[in-house]
């Protein structure tokens, strides 16, 4: 009996939603006070051209999630916004800074209650192209992640519950609101999608590299040395027979992608033990222990410091690691080859090295005014 009554009760308010929707039509009002709720989450309006290169990846896009120019500006002044925190004082854009390609200069990063994580904050380059996101992982996509800090008790320490009281009642977010999804009604999976959405906008494709491989510019004779032995596999005969006293980055960094990463995890060998077990501490594989998302090297002379601590505060450190041929342990990749003796770069290798990731560099990605701070 009880069943058949809230079946009746679902159908009365169908009913009355729909006459109260007519009613309203007829009388051409708007706004429309009708208790809709949040029951569309498709965004609507004009479609958001990303502008990409010929070159580029092909866009990573939820078919449930598309990019509309009013949903992504709502995303952006939710990134902004301060009020996401649980004390009013940090904003997606506190860890994720224009001047260090939307990543963090602390090696970890730290919440509004003065407590360090144990991550350093990823940058913000190129996600629309990247299935993972993350260091291990743990979210499965792009909307979950812009979702995740807020509750995090180390980083904004706020509930989204919370977060909704604080902005419905803020008539700009009614207007976005509306703008981008049809109604003001505001909840989590809005406001997740529409950061997402602001997120996948943060593309980069204009550094010398570009300029050079598909325009008029060339490389100094610093820069192209680089790329030159990037493609090269480190190590030399005969101790290595298939060696070309390269420094063996295309593995893992392949410039066939654009972006510079493989969209793997992989152990670099930066332990032997681990304080982090990285993508092995969500799935509880021990094959997995030490693994970690390759990052993107575009604007990376911009994200420092680097790894997933935050260890190194510099490209030249960074490449004396790897030339060193890092640490030995049961699951560093099979491409961390030279564990033991190094790749044995010059001097002059490791300054090309470094030359050429400098030249991955987009001084005007992280100026754009498009995804600055709107308040």
């Amino acid at each position: 009996m009880t069943e058949v009554k809230n079946k009746m009760r679902k159908i009365a308010y169908i009913v009355f939603v729909l006459v109260a929707i007519s009613a309203c039509r007829d009388k051409d009002e708007m706004p429309c006070d009708v208790p809709t709720g949040c029951d569309s989450y498709a965004p609507i309006g004009e479609n958001y051209n990303l502008n990409l290169p010929f070159y580029a990846p092909e866009p990573l896009i939820p078919t449930d999630n598309p990019m509309k120019v009013n949903s992504v500006i709502l995303g952006r002044h939710l990134f902004w916004d301060k009020r996401l925190s649980g004390d009013n004082t940090m904003s997606c854009g506190t860890c994720h800074s224009p001047s260090t390609a939307f990543s963090d200069s602390s090696p970890t990063s730290v919440g509004i209650d003065g407590i360090f994580g144990t991550r350093n904050a990823m940058a913000l380059v190129n996600l629309v192209f990247q299935p993972i996101v993350m260091w291990d992982g743990r979210q499965p996509d792009l909307e979950a992640q812009s979702g995740a800090p807020v509750e995090d008790p180390i980083e904004m320490h706020e509930t989204w519950s919370n977060v909704i009281s604080k902005l419905e009642t803020d008539t700009m977010y009614q207007r976005m609101f509306t703008d981008a999804y049809g109604s003001q009604c505001m909840d989590k999976e809005r406001a997740t999608k529409s950061i997402a959405q602001f997120v996948r906008t943060m593309n980069s494709f204009n550094a010398k590299y570009d300029r050079v491989i598909y325009g008029p510019e060339q490389f100094t004779s610093l820069e192209q040395l680089g790329l030159d032995i990037w493609n090269d596999e480190g190590g030399s005969p005969p101790a290595v027979p298939m060696g070309q006293e390269g420094a063996d980055c295309f593995h893992c960094h392949s410039l066939a992608t654009e972006i510079f990463t493989d969209f793997q995890f992989h152990n670099n060998g930066l332990d032997s033990v681990f304080t982090d077990l990285g993508q092995g501490g969500i799935t509880g594989n021990p094959n997995q222990y030490g693994r970690f998302k390759t990052p993107t090297l575009r604007n990376i002379e911009y994200s420092a410091p680097y790894m997933h601590d935050g260890r190194f505060n510099t490209l030249e450190e960074v490449v004396e690691h790897y030339n060193s041929g890092g640490h030995p342990s049961a699951t560093v990749d099979p491409f961390m080859k030279f564990t033991v003796g190094g790749l044995q770069l010059t001097e002059q290798k490791k300054a090309g090295l470094v030359a050429f990731l400098k030249a991955l560099s987009d001084p005007e990605f992280i100026t754009n005014p498009e995804f600055q701070d709107p308040f």
